[in-house]
């Protein structure tokens, strides 16, 4: 996964579209890829999780070597299905749910944070909606402090809604990874009972 990792961050620095808007992009998924590695022998997460995590730092590198708003697949799916834009950013704004649900979910199973189920998910999506919401806040705030360079970072494409749907993308995001992943976690958490 680390070479997988690495080579997809190398080819996402060679020759990015906005070199600024390429770093703003994928520092997530270096600052993430460093405390993993970091708090790997304190606390290693199950094989579907460091697999999602994998998945998510890919999109945040293709959306930094194109920026989110012109990467090509997306450009031929736009001009297929007659869209206004190039939607690549909702796939980035829906693992930013669905990654995040699955960390806090291993996290809170582990560490026997939540004690009653019946809010478990409930509070999972909510911390997702959370996170998601803050991104926005910082994306709006790069964009005031740096103006048109952080116009790529914000990337609304002249919809008015973009905010208001990339948190409902996170928001489906974290459900759907529950709904799909939390099976498939259970059994991998099984390794870490004895």
């Amino acid at each position: 996964m680390l070479a997988v990792f690495f080579s997809t961050f190398v080819w996402s620095i060679i020759n990015p579209k906005e070199g600024f808007t390429c770093f703003l992009e994928i520092i997530p998924a270096i600052i993430g890829v460093l405390v993993l590695t970091f708090t790997f022998h304190k606390f290693r997460f199950t094989n579907i999780t460091y697999f999602l995590i994998l998945i998510h730092c890919i999109i945040l590198f293709v959306g930094g070597h194109y920026t989110y708003a012109e990467v090509p697949l997306f450009d031929y799916i736009r001009e297929i299905f007659h869209q206004s834009r190039n939607n690549y950013d909702k796939v980035g704004h829906f693992a930013q749910g669905l990654v995040p649900a699955m960390i806090i979910r291993e996290l809170f199973i582990r560490k026997k944070v939540i004690r009653n189920p019946s809010f478990f998910n409930f509070i999972i999506v909510s911390i997702c909606l959370a996170i998601s919401a803050a991104y926005e806040w910082i994306e709006w705030g790069v964009s005031l402090a740096t103006g048109d360079g952080g116009d790529a970072f914000l990337g609304t494409q002249g919809y008015v809604w973009d905010t208001q749907s990339d948190m409902l993308f996170a928001t489906i995001g974290a459900i759907t990874g529950l709904i799909l992943f939390s099976k498939t976690q259970d059994k991998q958490l099984n390794q870490f009972k004895h």
